[in-house]
């Protein structure tokens, strides 16, 4: 139930569907009694769309994310494992298309296969099903093994785990495949903005990783990317806007008992 009403929440809400549906209602209002009404969403609607084509306020909360685990400043002498979390390829556009359809996530099995190389003895588990609310049948997992025998890591090493839906998921089923034991040093791969949440994931179903953040989307502390960018303004606010929710609800339905995880002292 919550993976649906999840992906129902978003559809709605997300930043650019919000903002069309005002657009539209008020263009629709001007031809009515209420064309005052109709004048003031569409002044409003051009108003925050300038103001988020210029002010990168997606990138300064993605910034926020992103910089709340840095990477390692020197990697572990022994690692036990590395567990990558999913969301590098789209299953249905593979499908559709006959080719992986590789998104801007692929730093993932980048940073995957260079570890593997520098601790051939660790495990390795790759968690990733299927986050499409109408085809579930079409699994990330699966589209992944060639990918990586192309950057030289084999399979035969990775745990592959194809039924997770979501964050909360590839923790729980993760960690039920890979069987961790009390002191190992296991290496958590995802996206720098994803990893508050899908550490806070990790934690709860009591598994202690070590994060290793990769995909960064921007510049980082400091930097103020001023721009005109309209597509651009939207898409990063969507993005922060997603993950930021997702920690509030996660913490509200207990599937991190942080509001916001951070590094453990």
């Amino acid at each position: 139930m919550f993976f649906t009403l999840s992906k129902i929440f978003w559809f709605l809400f997300n930043p650019g569907n919000v903002l069309l549906l005002f657009l539209v209602l008020g263009v629709l209002l001007l031809w009515t009694r209420w064309r005052r009404l109709g004048r003031g969403l569409v002044g409003t609607v051009a108003a925050v769309s300038l103001f988020l084509t210029v002010v990168p306020v997606g990138s300064w909360m993605l910034g926020v994310l992103e910089d709340r685990f840095p990477p390692p400043d020197e990697l572990p002498v022994r690692v036990d494992g590395i567990v990558v979390a999913g969301g590098v390829v789209n299953p249905v556009l593979t499908k559709d298309r006959g080719q992986a359809a590789i998104n801007g996530a692929v730093e993932r099995l980048f940073e995957m296969a260079k570890l593997a190389e520098r601790y051939p003895r660790a495990k390795m588990v790759f968690s990733g099903g299927s986050g499409s609310l109408l085809n579930q049948e079409l699994k990330e997992a699966p589209v992944v093994v060639p990918l990586l025998r192309r950057l030289g890591v084999d399979p035969g090493r990775v745990i592959f785990e194809d039924q997770s839906r979501n964050t909360a998921e590839n923790a729980v089923f993760s960690r039920r495949l890979a069987k961790p034991k009390p002191g190992e040093t296991w290496l958590l791969i995802t996206s720098a903005f994803h990893m508050p949440r899908t550490v806070g994931s990790f934690r709860q179903a009591g598994w202690r990783v070590t994060p290793y953040p990769v995909d960064y989307r921007t510049r980082g502390k400091g930097a103020l990317p001023f721009r005109f960018n309209f597509i651009g303004g939207v898409a990063s606010l969507d993005s922060a806007l997603h993950e930021y929710l997702g920690l509030l609800f996660y913490w509200i339905t207990g599937k991190t008992n942080e509001l916001f995880p951070g590094p453990e002292q």
